[in-house]
């Protein structure tokens, strides 16, 4: 009697069906699929996607990329789903985790223009365009005389506009051009001191039901311990200001030799350009009292003026 062999149980990976979203599920296809997993995807339009005539701030958030991934994971049409972290609501919704987090990639932000290097070498009153209140208030704090307009779209939608001539430059995360293969468009990139990231920025999660502890164990090779505890602490700031990922805040943490440094600005969009800026540290972290470092320095922020 032949003994019967074990097919493993396919995955099957909810995607937007955007160039970078798809990157991001083929890269980590590419990973489980290395280590003998049957992986598929399963592309989506989100409404995220779809309204791209409003700032998110104005239309429910970044949550509006994420909704309809997770009915594909409720109603089992899909196992995974992977995401931007900084995409990704700061609460799941109940019955739902984040399963991994991944190695970050550059996690700062990009300049991109055809006409100008840097940001300092633009004429008054030039136009600059991004959809982020986060960026909004840290340019305006750079450079308070330029017109922030919106730039909604996904990158090559968001490139395309630039090269229109829509805009003298944009703020893009670098990240994303970096893995498109897109480098060779970004003209500086920000220094944290000038353009402090958005929590989770350059990372990826890949988000699970909550009683899948077979996908966790999956997954579990994938996890970079490091970035987890610095996004940890990252999202616990958002989450006590309010857990809205369209708020115009900044919160970004290293980790060096066991000592997590986190740093946090804050910014009214309609005020006069003054940031409410705090930070803390904590040695020898673990997800607990990363989140708790967070917390302390979210209480910081509202002390000094900062609110949701």
């Amino acid at each position: 009697m032949k003994a019967s062999i074990l097919v493993p149980k396919p995955i099957v990976i909810a995607t937007r069906e955007s160039r970078l979203a798809m990157w991001q599920a083929e890269h980590v296809q590419s990973l489980l699929q290395a280590r003998g997993h049957v992986v598929s995807l399963l592309g989506m339009t989100t409404l995220g996607d779809q309204i791209l005539d409003r700032s998110l701030s104005k239309v429910g958030g970044k949550g509006l990329f994420v909704k309809e991934l997770e009915l594909a994971l409720q109603e089992g049409r899909a196992d995974i789903a992977v995401h931007s972290l900084k995409d990704v609501p700061m609460d799941l919704p109940e019955g739902f985790d984040l399963g991994c987090v991944m190695a970050r990639e550059d996690p700062r932000d990009a300049w991109v223009s055809s006409q100008y290097a840097t940001l300092a070498d633009l004429p008054h009153g030039a136009v600059v365009g991004t959809s982020s209140l986060r960026r909004t208030v840290l340019l305006r704090a750079l450079r308070a005389d330029l017109k922030i307009e919106p730039l909604r779209g996904n990158l090559d939608t968001r490139l395309r506009k630039l090269d229109e001539g829509q805009y003298a430059g944009i703020v893009l995360a670098a990240a994303g051009l970096k893995r498109l293969n897109l480098r060779q468009r970004i003209r500086h990139i920000f220094e944290e001191a000038d353009m402090l990231p958005a929590a989770g920025q350059g990372a990826l999660g890949i988000e699970i039901r909550a009683d899948r502890q077979d996908l966790r164990d999956a997954l579990a090779p994938l996890v970079d311990e490091n970035t987890w505890l610095r996004v940890a602490a990252e999202r616990a700031v958002s989450r006590a200001m309010g857990g809205s990922c369209s708020m115009p805040l900044a919160a970004h943490a290293t980790l060096t030799d066991g000592v997590l440094t986190l740093k946090a600005a804050w910014g009214d969009p309609l005020g006069n350009g003054d940031l409410v800026t705090a930070q803390a540290t904590l040695n020898n972290p673990v997800h607990a009292s990363a989140e708790q470092l967070g917390e302390q320095v979210a209480n910081s922020l509202r002390q000094a003026g900062a609110h949701g």
